[in-house]
């Protein structure tokens, strides 16, 4: 479940397909996300799953399972 959504709101933030987004895809490397895309995916998870990324988490988030592990965490 926390996978879809994240899927879903970092498709929707960079326009592509949810079929091309697994735990091991790179924000930057595979999906071509600079770093105001991924300030805005992780301001978008924090709102979607109320949880905050610290500042020196968010500078480590490469891959959506590293926003996966943390998110399932700390909710």
């Amino acid at each position: 479940m926390v996978f879809e959504k994240i899927r879903a709101v970092i498709s929707g933030q960079l326009s592509v397909s949810e079929d091309e987004i697994t735990l091991e895809t790179s924000l930057s490397k595979d999906m071509g996300a600079d770093s105001l895309d991924i300030f805005q995916i992780i301001s978008n998870l924090e709102d979607e799953f109320g949880v905050e990324f610290p500042n020196e988490v968010a500078g480590k988030l490469k891959t959506v399972g590293d926003a996966v592990e943390y998110i399932s965490a700390n909710l």
